[in-house]
């Protein structure tokens, strides 16, 4: 599967941003998704899972109840509405996939990634 995730941009502190990650080649069905964000120098962090059928979602503490992660398997496209942002937020974000069916927070774990977009949020 191929997956090109869009939507980056900069914002004010406070506002928002909807991020997309379109897959081609395999059905999107087939795996569970993942969003992280990597800042320079740092590790790629965990953001927010979605499971195949979209009924389990997990995130990260620091996210939790500003973003929501969701899919359109119709569409092979999932999405990160990222709301009440805050310059800590500032990273690059990369949508990933796995094949099994667990909502894992590990980058390791998903095996296909797409290039990362820009998100900028300043205070």
């Amino acid at each position: 599967v191929q997956l090109q995730a869009c939507g980056g941009g900069l914002v004010q502190a406070g506002g928002s941003l909807r991020l997309s990650c379109a897959a081609s080649g395999r059905a999107f069905s087939s795996y569970t998704m993942g969003w992280f964000r990597q800042e320079p120098g740092k590790e790629r962090e965990f953001v927010a899972a979605i499971t195949r059928s979209g009924v389990t979602t997990r995130y990260a503490d620091s996210v939790k109840g500003r973003f929501t992660v969701s899919r359109d398997s119709a569409k092979n496209t999932g999405y990160l509405q990222m709301n009440s942002l805050k310059p800590e937020d500032t990273a690059v974000y990369y949508c990933a996939v796995k094949t099994s069916a667990y909502a894992s927070t590990m980058y390791s774990d998903y095996g296909s990634w797409g290039l990362g977009t820009q998100v900028t949020v300043s205070s």
